[in-house]
């Protein structure tokens, strides 16, 4: 079982915002959810975890590999699929994995050609194996984006915001392929999409503002709200309204009105219902409670 340990990792970048601050973690095995707003600091992350850029402070490491110090090293254990999978124009599905297979020192072509062909299997996509990848689905391209993250048998595994703009087909398909290499390996998700973290992942963090605002299981954090969270169903007009007078946690349009989720130890009246949390209801919790900490 590989284990991931990150202790005290900070970044800056040039024009003074601090992307990483003080972060500290540690995965093991199987699925692990990295939840966070755009510019919460998952992606500085997770380029560092796959030695695109390198961190100011701090120390991660993969098993004994030094991942800052010795990026050669963890790159031969790497699987990486990041939010932009960019392919040339004209590579087909066949030659795009060949091609990752050499560059990861499979010389020998017909254990190549193997694994090549066990991978397009394994994602579903042989009969299409000659086809131009520029022309598949988002859904395709992120199943090839997967099988060559798969390249070298990986201890660790990135995928930076995998399920953005999938229809939702594609993205249980794309959920059921992680959850069958996750038994075996690391794999770090980074999403800003709650659903995705509830559905697949065991543990999870979230992120904000270049720091943890909470570690450790979807259910563990979502008992926390428990007879705290309530709901009411308003006119478009009272929103600005109720956030005055209520921590309001989210707000989202039902049958053309907004229904609101506010956050308060007791029964706030006024036609508010009590609610089961869900995990939704915990990331925007930690989101606004950091923000205005900060604030």
């Amino acid at each position: 079982m590989a284990t991931l340990k990150i202790e005290n990792l900070t970044k800056t970048y040039p024009n003074g915002v601090k992307a990483l601050n003080g972060i500290n973690i540690e995965i093991s095995n199987g699925m692990f959810g990295l939840l966070g707003p755009n510019g919460a600091g998952k992606s500085s992350l997770m380029r560092t975890l796959a030695t695109l850029q390198e961190a100011d402070t701090g120390s991660a490491f993969l098993d004994d590999i030094d991942i800052l110090k010795n990026p050669t090293e963890l790159r031969k254990v790497l699987g990486y699929l990041p939010q932009e999978f960019g392919v040339y124009p004209k590579i087909t599905a066949y030659e795009l994995l060949d091609h990752i297979a050499i560059l990861k020192g499979i010389s020998n072509g017909k254990k190549r050609k193997e694994l090549v062909e066990y991978l397009l299997h394994k994602v579903n996509l042989y009969q299409q194996r000659h086809k131009s990848v520029k022309g598949f689905s988002g859904g395709m391209k992120q199943r090839v984006g997967i099988a060559q993250a798969l390249v070298g048998s990986p201890k660790l595994i990135i995928v930076d915001e995998p399920t953005a703009g999938l229809d939702p087909g594609e993205r249980n398909r794309f959920h059921n392929l992680l959850a069958d290499v996750a038994e075996d390996v690391i794999i770090i998700l980074s999403t800003h999409i709650v659903a995705d973290v509830t559905e697949l992942c065991s543990n999870m963090a979230i992120m904000n503002l270049g720091e943890m605002v909470y570690q450790g299981t979807p259910q563990n954090v979502i008992a926390e709200l428990n007879g705290k969270v309530w709901e009411k169903i308003i006119e478009r007009s009272e929103v600005d309204n109720y956030r005055k007078t209520h921590t309001v946690i989210s707000d989202k349009m039902v049958a053309g009105k907004p229904l609101i989720h506010v956050l308060s130890d007791t029964n706030p009246g006024d036609g508010f219902n009590s609610v089961a949390p869900n995990l939704e209801d915990v990331f925007f919790t930690k989101i606004h409670v950091s923000s205005e900490t900060k604030a």
